[in-house]
């Protein structure tokens, strides 16, 4: 009998980090379902990659959430990367768009909340279970014109350290994946109302930031470990990013 490969999903995957994690966890043999709200480009991801599945997922909307709950049929699932998320305004909360403030948290938390609450079943059921959730150096300091983003990936921090508390004795692992400085296609670009200019001096001088598949890889070497072993939170900067406020820039005249 042909063993069937263990089932892994990842939400946000239609760019950057998340569709990075998908086509690494689907090079270690995971099935994995890539849901995100733009099925063109995960059809594109599933064209490349074998393994991966596409599926239209919006983590904002519970209906797009139970569908996709609902299709996996009772499969266990045996990776959670709960990836969704972004940043949807860049001023000082004395000027702060409330809008925005309100689409971080309903995505980056609420939507966060509902993604593990509707697959914890199926996690559970693979008696080995790992979820993912993917926080930032932003959810531990704070910084200038980042209220929103930092509050809500703040919350992100709380969600994982409740979760390792309430499922303590289940078998199920909870990991947080911490980035420091990350450069991808659309994340700065997305937080400066697509303005390329201002997203690009995010990133002026820093010769090597983190790449997407630098934190793919992360989350692939923790699927990878042995069932036992939790890594609680994991924070991964580039070199040249000493700390929240430290980074190294080489500027040319």
């Amino acid at each position: 009998m042909t063993e069937i490969p263990s089932l892994a999903l990842v939400t946000g995957a239609s760019s950057g980090i998340g569709a990075a994690c998908a086509r690494q966890l689907a090079s270690l043999g995971y099935d994995v379902i890539a849901g995100a709200r733009r099925v063109d480009r995960l059809n594109q991801l599933a064209l490349e990659h074998p393994g991966i599945t596409a599926q239209e997922l919006d983590v904002t909307d519970q209906g797009s959430v139970d569908r996709l709950a609902a299709k996996l049929g009772g499969r266990p699932l045996a990776v959670l990367v709960a990836n969704a998320g972004a940043a949807f305004e860049a001023e000082q909360i004395e000027n702060a768009d409330l809008a925005g403030w309100q689409a971080g948290y309903e995505l980056n938390v609420i939507g966060l909340v509902r993604t593990v609450k509707a697959f914890l079943p199926s996690i559970e059921s693979s008696g080995h279970g790992l979820i993912v959730l993917m926080g930032s150096t932003a959810g531990y300091i704070p910084y200038e014109n980042a209220g929103s983003y930092t509050a809500t990936k703040h919350g992100v921090a709380a969600i994982a350290g409740t979760l390792r508390l309430e499922l303590s004795g289940r078998p199920i692992r909870v990991t947080e994946i911490i980035p420091g400085m990350v450069r991808t296609d659309e994340f700065s670009v997305k937080r400066f109302g697509g303005d390329e200019a201002r997203a690009a001096k995010v990133y002026e001088g820093v010769k090597e930031p983190l790449t997407a598949d630098d934190v793919a890889s992360a989350v692939a070497w923790v699927a990878g470990l042995p069932a036992h072993v939790n890594i609680d939170r994991m924070v991964i900067r580039p070199v040249a990013q000493a700390a929240q406020h430290k980074v190294h820039r080489v500027l040319t005249d």
